[in-house]
């Protein structure tokens, strides 16, 4: 006899609650965007994917092989320009309909001290970290409010809690993100719509891989003692998130055991911000 079967049945369906859900996540094609695709798209979601680059097409395609559940989508969207959210979700309702989730991931970086910050990438990064998901989540707030039921999940950053030196611009966005998540979550409350946020700390994704090759350039050492340096920076943990485990976490935040949970910001960082 099974120990366990509650426990047993439970773990047999967590993603049946999302069957059927339409699910929009931006910067979807490759890293932490592409791991929360994945795991909406094995938790039942018909999945909306979006980027910059030509190979968008290439990977949902690759994703819609890869199970036989649902649909999925593909549209190119430069989220700087102020027009794109209205396009992007027009494509998604032509595509698959209105989304019923939204995952605001779409994120750029860029390193160096307050005083020589160029203009153009403080203006870049805070059209894409944070007028981007501000937008987006103005624009489905309306049908999911019709339907009675919404979730918005915005992957926001450690650096959303703490700071780093030389990125004024990234932490100014993703403190703002968190602040743009409580406000949501706050007017919506009543509504069936939640609204979280996830701070990962480093996760090893093209982006925190540029910072790597550049410690170990200026460095003169290893990529992996470059990687096991930037861990053990900030860290106490040494060990990188991954986008499944980030991807998991949105699902759950998704499903409706987490129906209560709202206006969260929720760590993923190593332990980071307990130093």
């Amino acid at each position: 006899m099974d120990r366990f079967p509650c426990e047993t049945a439970t773990m047999a369906v967590p993603g049946a609650q999302l069957s059927g859900r339409i699910a929009l996540v931006t910067g979807s094609t490759r890293g932490i965007g592409f791991g929360i695709a994945k795991a909406l798209y094995a938790a039942g979601c018909d999945v909306m994917l979006s980027g910059r680059g030509e190979e968008g097409e290439q990977v949902a395609e690759h994703l819609a092989r890869s199970g036989e559940r649902g649909r999925v989508g593909y549209a190119a969207a430069d989220l700087r320009e102020h027009d794109a959210a209205t396009a992007l979700l027009a494509a998604c309702s032509a595509q698959l309909g209105e989304p019923d989730i939204l995952v605001n991931n779409a994120g750029v970086q860029h390193v160096a001290p307050v005083a020589c910050f160029p203009d153009e990438r403080w203006d870049e990064i805070i059209a894409l970290n944070l007028s981007a998901a501000f937008r987006l989540s103005r624009s489905v707030l309306h049908g999911m409010r019709r339907r009675g039921w919404g979730r918005i999940v915005n992957i926001a950053s450690v650096h959303g809690l703490v700071a780093s030196e030389g990125k004024c611009a990234y932490v100014a966005a993703k403190h703002g993100l968190l602040g743009l998540t409580k406000t949501v979550a706050l007017e919506v409350a009543g509504d069936g719509i939640t609204c979280n946020a996830i701070c990962p700390g480093w996760v090893r994704t093209e982006l925190v891989e540029r910072q790597i090759e550049r410690i170990a350039a200026e460095r003169g050492v290893p990529i992996e003692d470059a990687a096991s340096e930037l861990l053990r920076a900030k860290q106490p943990m040494r060990r990188f998130s991954t986008p499944e485990g980030i991807g998991d976490l949105v699902a759950f935040l998704c499903g409706e055991k987490a129906a209560t949970m709202t206006g969260s910001a929720i760590t993923m960082d190593g332990g980071w911000v307990s130093i």
